[in-house]
Formats: structure tokens, sequence, C-alpha cells
């Protein structure tokens, strides 16, 4: 029996492995249907709130999916512009900054030369001296463009699959119910399929909203600064915040470095930043824990790590995507038993101690 149990556990972890591998390999096909999925979840009590109003899902799923899609056109053809705009003068601007901070600057350039010099000299003294040779990358446009085809092709994916979860209703779920034998097994599927849906789309609807809100509250502030397309900066605050911890820092960096090579006083510059990380600290520790509720939250560690985790199996768009992620499949493990282990480790509460396990457990602790 042993060894059967030690079998199978191989074979899961395995299983494990092998989805993992899968993921990696298969991101451009995988990632479109993940944001799909999550869309879905987060516009169902939407499409729910409109039938009721008379209106059928699959005309309420083309007018939702067609309000994103319109946002999202707009908001691409602003930034379209201002973007290319910045890879023209990315080596301007680092200029610039590298002027301002000369002092600073001045001392790594002091190490990077020193290094350079001890490589010139090691290969110098090289016998036989290989011939170097120089791989011409692609510019800087080109990559722009493939990247921005490869955004727009996910999204687009994402929101034709959106609209079909939509407009079939609960079709979806009753095709997943119908997969149990028993009554008791298709109810208590049927109670957490749409607890996950509640919950989820509660949560991922607020956070969007919450990030939305923090991301006019960035434009206008810079705005108020006088710092050049606050709109530009708004957006990227908006996705950024998906990031959680890390999301903030990037913001704070980028701005501090584009107020920097924008304005002449370097005191003035550093007010974009600071008000950017005072903003992100508030919508951090104070608006969303009041909007998002306790039941929701998540241990600080697990979202580090699948934060780092999807950030290295997907790049940027596998760490916006982790935190939702997280929380689908936490609430899939308060529904089912045989996860709730993982879903209680996943929970930020302080587990619940009754009487009688705190006396097992000091009977248990060895004598000091």
């Amino acid at each position: 029996m042993s060894d059967i149990a030690a079998i199978r556990r191989l074979l899961e972890v395995l299983v494990m492995i092998a989805l993992f591998v899968t993921a990696y390999f298969a991101k451009d096909l995988l990632l479109p249907i993940l944001l799909g999925f999550l869309l879905a979840l987060t516009l169902s009590p939407l499409i729910r709130s409109l039938e009721k109003l008379g209106i059928a899902p699959p005309l309420g799923a083309v007018m939702l999916i067609g309000f994103v899609g319109l946002i999202i056109f707009v908001l691409a053809g602003l930034s379209a512009g201002t973007v290319a705009t910045w890879a023209d003068e990315i080596p301007s601007l680092g200029n610039e900054i590298r002027r301002k901070l000369q002092g600073w600057v001045q001392t790594v350039e002091n190490v990077r030369s020193a290094t350079e010099q001890v490589e010139q000299i090691t290969s110098e003294n090289g016998a036989g001296a290989a011939e170097e040779v120089v791989v011409k990358q692609p510019g800087l446009l080109d990559n722009a463009m493939t990247t921005g085809a490869r955004i727009g092709g996910t999204v687009a994916v994402a929101l034709v699959l959106a609209l079909f979860l939509l407009a079939s209703g609960d079709l979806f779920y009753l095709k997943l119910v119908q997969s149990f034998q028993t009554f008791t097994g298709k109810k208590r599927a049927l109670k957490a399929v749409y607890d996950v849906e509640r919950r989820v789309s509660r949560y991922l609807l607020t956070i969007t909203v919450i990030n939305a809100g923090l991301g006019i509250s960035v434009g206008l502030y810079l705005f108020a600064l006088g710092m050049p397309v606050p709109y530009v900066w708004g957006m990227a605050a908006f996705l950024l915040n998906f990031l959680p911890y890390i999301g903030g820092v990037i913001g704070a960096v980028l701005v501090g470095a584009y107020a920097i090579a924008t304005f002449d006083s370097l005191g003035y510059a550093i007010l974009a930043p600071i008000g950017y990380q005072i903003l992100t600290g508030i919508e951090g520790q104070f608006i969303t824990p009041y909007l998002v509720g306790r039941r929701l939250e998540l241990n600080t560690v697990a979202v580090f790590l699948t934060v780092v985790f999807w950030g290295w199996l997907w790049g940027i768009a596998g760490a916006l995507v982790a935190v939702p992620f997280l929380v689908v499949f936490k609430v899939i493990c308060e529904n089912v038993t045989a996860l709730n282990m993982i879903g209680n480790f996943l929970d930020k509460s302080n587990p619940e101690i009754t009487a009688s396990a705190a006396d097992e457990a000091a009977a248990e602790k060895p004598a000091a």
C-alpha cells in the first residue's frame, strides 16, 4: 500500500512538472485563454444584472465586450504616439538624466571604465585572440511593432473568448456540473462554481475599479506638477498596480526618471515619485483592504512567490495575471475539500485555535 501511495505522489509531481513545462512553451496560446476567462468572470455579474432588466446574455455580452474593446482601443490610440516618441528619445533622455545626476553617474562610470580596461587587457594577453562576431540586433522600432502586434493579438483573442463565454450564460457551468454522476455531487459542484464566480468576480471588478481610480489620481497629480502626457503615466499606474508591492516601486522609478529628465530642478522632480508612492501607499494600506475585505486577503509570502514565479514563467504578462490567478485558485481550494489545506495557507488571516487544540499543542511542546 505504501508503494502505491509513493508511486501516486511521484506521478502527481511529474504531472505538475509537465503542466508547468507546457505552460512555459505554450504561453502565446494559454495567456489569451486565461485572460478571456478572467474577463468573463469579472463581467458575469453585470451580465446577470442586464438579464434582470430584460437584456438577453448574447446582447449584453456584445454591449459589455464592445465597451471594453472601445476603451482599450481609445487608450492604445492615445498612448501609441507618445510611446513611439519616447522610443526615439530614449538616448537623449538618458543623457539628460546623466547630466543632472553627474555626481552619482561619475562613480558608476569610473567603475565601468575600470572593468572595461581589465577586460581589454585580458583579451589582448590571451593567446590566439578569437575574432569577435557582432550580431546586429533588431531595431527598437521593430521590437516595439512586434510586441504591439503580439499584445494586440492576445487582447483580441481574450475579448472574443470572453464574448462567447458571457453570451452562453450558464451553459458552461451546466455542462461542467453534468460531468458529476450523483445529485449530491451536482449540487455541491454547482454551489462551488457559483461561489467561485461570485467571489472572484467581486474581487477582480473591485481591484480593477480601484486601479482605475489610482491611475486617474496619479494622472491628475502629475498634471498638477506640469508633467508631460500625464494620462500615459496614469494608464501605466493602472496596469502596474496589478503587481502588488513591485508595481508601485517600478512606477515610482519610471516616473522619477522621466521627471528628472523633464524638470530643471532636481528637488522639484523628486516630488513626482514621492507623490506616486504616497498615492499607491494610501491605496494599498487603506482603500484596497477596506473595499476588498479580509476574506479574500492573501498571504504576503504566497503573493510574492506567485508574482516571482509567473514573472519568470511568462514575463511581465505572467506577473500581471499572477495575483488574479492566485485569487481564483484560492477560492477553488476553499470549495474543494481535498485542497482546503492549500487554501488555508494562502489565506492572510490568522488561524483560529480552539481551546482543546491549544491544550494539545501545549502538551506536545517539548519542555525547556
